[in-house]
């Protein structure tokens, strides 16, 4: 047990968070660019949840020794963590329904807006595909 509570203190275990995060966005960024297969909506709302993970990574690899800093990393990690998740789940529900039908997905991502990531980075946040239902 001892060997878990001091993990979040370890560079490594942060760094390990942040490039498993940066390969599963070069994974997205590969699907997308290589092989031709456009995001949804719901793609792009599932690649910010990975991207929050990987910042989270990060933070916490630069200031695992700051209690203010680690928490922060904690916070925005779970954020990005039960989001991704609750979009995915979204996700598969809209392609295995039976009702698939009623669903109905936006074409321009819902991002705050302080924060419209798909103008300031549409090569990584804008949506060019549907969703195949």
């Amino acid at each position: 047990m001892n060997f878990l509570s001091q993990l979040s203190l370890n560079q490594r275990a942060w760094q390990l968070l942040a490039a498993s995060a940066l390969c599963f966005e070069l994974i997205a960024l590969y699907f997308q660019y290589v092989m031709g297969l456009e995001p949804c909506i719901m793609c792009i709302y599932q690649r910010t949840a990975i991207w929050a993970i990987f910042v989270a990574g990060v933070i916490g690899a630069l200031g695992c020794q700051f209690i203010l800093l680690r928490i922060t990393a904690y916070g925005l990690w779970a954020t990005g963590a039960i989001w991704g998740f609750i979009i995915a789940l979204e996700h598969v529900d809209m392609q295995s329904s039976t009702m698939s039908f009623l669903f109905s997905c936006e074409f321009i991502p819902n991002f705050p807006t302080w924060a419209p990531l798909h103008q300031w980075l549409p090569a990584l946040f804008e949506a060019t595909g549907i969703v195949e239902i």
